[in-house]
């Protein structure tokens, strides 16, 4: 397997502010635009080509990545003028494949952070002589997913809905965003229209007799969907609990980028990242949280589990928790901010606005 195709065409809504001005997949993670460390995997497996499925703000990806060259790979894009879901985005990039009709093509999303064995999910695809295989994984509360379950062999057996009812969990097997398609399945995705391959594609072919398998593989997987998870899993990547070869530096505590400038006394743990340019003052404290570049950090402002957008300023004493604060945004001194707040790009928070304790 030489090709993939990789889905970078969604909005992001689940991500905003982060996705105002920059699509989902060129938000940073672990101090690189996440679609970097998808990339990397990928070249580690033995891909050399891939198209790049675009959509939203389409005209960002190809001006920081070029022709791939420096990944070591050949990338092309191909933009989508009206949304067309994953399946008809999967049939719109194929004109740009080389492959063989029975040759396998990785297909995966560009918002998902995985361990995934990409090799041994090609080797599953070869040896069962599937017509496409998908990457399944186990989660503890399958009530948010689809379901997949298999039989003995692993052979997809059905795909069903997010269970409303516990007698409809009948698996905690789930689609994890990665597949390996038959290229000459990808030509039967009907062209020109949205198309959902979750709900149309993989449905439809089971009903007609087509091989499906799947195979399940319990590392690391995280949905990057949500600005929670989206800190979350930066901050893995830079722990190395989450494998990328993209990461800028070692594994560990902290990430600081070249030109960033952090006090003495600042403390950093947690996986947090400080992007080019960001300034962390004196007695700040930051744990687990993405710093992105230009931002700055006031003196003994306090920061968990946050994103703060580039060239946004956090000001002294301020403390924040599970927040996410736009490009270009200034919080105030002395404000507090908690769980699941988002400021909005270039908002503005006076000095002790916002609070949930008291002032003295």
């Amino acid at each position: 397997m030489t090709e993939a195709i990789l889905l970078v065409g969604g909005k992001g809504t689940r991500l905003r502010p982060l996705t105002v001005r920059t699509p989902k997949p060129m938000v940073r993670a672990a101090g690189v635009p996440f679609l970097t460390h998808q990339l990397a995997r990928a070249k580690a497996a033995g891909v050399e080509h891939i198209v790049l499925a675009t959509s939203y703000l389409a005209e960002v990806f190809e001006p920081y990545f070029g022709d791939g060259s420096s990944l070591g790979l050949h990338l092309e894009y191909v933009t989508e003028e009206e949304p067309l879901g994953t399946g008809g985005a999967i049939r719109n990039a194929a004109a740009r494949l080389h492959s063989a009709p029975d040759d396998p093509v990785l297909v995966f999303n560009g918002d998902i952070l995985t361990g995934l064995d990409i090799r041994a999910l090609v080797r599953t695809h070869r040896s069962s002589g599937a017509d496409v295989s998908l990457h399944l994984t186990k989660v503890a509360d399958p009530r948010a997913y689809g379901l997949v379950p298999t039989d003995g062999t692993g052979r997809v057996t059905a795909f069903l809905e997010k269970p409303q009812t516990p007698e409809e969990i009948v698996t905690d097997q789930i689609n994890a965003g990665a597949y390996v398609f038959r290229r000459s399945v990808i030509d039967t995705i009907p062209a020109g229209r949205p198309v959902s391959v979750e709900r149309e594609t993989f449905p439809e072919l089971l009903s007609a007799g087509a091989h499906l398998q799947g195979m399940v593989d319990s590392t690391y997987w995280l949905d990057l969907g949500t600005p929670a998870a989206f800190v979350r899993g930066s901050a893995d990547l830079v722990l190395g609990r989450a494998p990328s070869p993209a990461v800028p530096g070692r594994c560990g505590d902290r990430l600081v980028l070249p030109t960033a400038t952090v006090a003495p006394d600042a403390k950093l743990t947690g996986g947090t990242v400080v992007g080019e340019g960001a300034f962390v003052a004196e007695g700040a404290r930051v744990f687990g949280s993405t710093i992105l570049p230009g931002a700055v950090i006031e003196p003994h402002a306090v920061i968990t589990d946050s994103l703060i957008g580039t060239d946004a300023r956090v000001g002294r004493r301020s403390v924040l928790t599970g927040t996410v604060i736009g490009d270009g945004a200034v919080i105030g001194p002395d404000n507090e901010l908690r769980d699941g707040v988002r400021v909005w790009c270039d908002a503005r928070i006076p000095a002790g606005a916002v609070r949930f304790s008291s002032d003295q």
